[in-house]
């Protein structure tokens, strides 16, 4: 179990904070590149993913957390769809879940678990 559970959720609430404000503000970060909108989405939602399933190494915990990711996908786009300067795609959507997807799967056991890492080291390594 990770020692510091509680920053690293908090951490994890200010990511969520974080694609939340990036997906309704009137000027969202643009990628340089073909369909960097949709690459932007599905590196946001990996993260997620991948961040809570360091935290949480359960499947049933981890699968909450994707659906509760995508679902937060569905619904901010349409909440972009309410506004004058955003607007509803179907297809980041589609990035999103990709995103979630890629998350899980790249998250340990399949990779080192940085937070384990980030203790270790506050812990002189013991």
């Amino acid at each position: 179990p990770l020692r510091f559970h509680r920053l690293w959720m908090t951490v994890g609430a200010a990511l969520i904070v974080v694609v939340v404000y990036l997906s309704l503000t009137p000027n969202p970060i643009e990628v340089p590149v073909a369909q960097g909108d949709k690459l932007g989405h599905g590196f946001a939602y990996a993260t997620l993913m991948y961040w809570f399933a360091q935290i949480h190494r359960a499947a049933n915990l981890r699968a909450m957390y994707a659906i509760a990711f995508v679902a937060m996908g569905i619904g901010l786009e349409f909440l972009q769809d309410l506004t004058d300067f955003r607007t509803f795609d179907v297809a980041d959507m589609v990035a999103d879940t990709l995103g979630v997807g890629i998350g899980w799967a790249a998250a340990p056991p399949r990779s080192p678990n940085l937070l384990m890492f980030i203790e270790a080291g506050l812990r002189g390594g013991k």
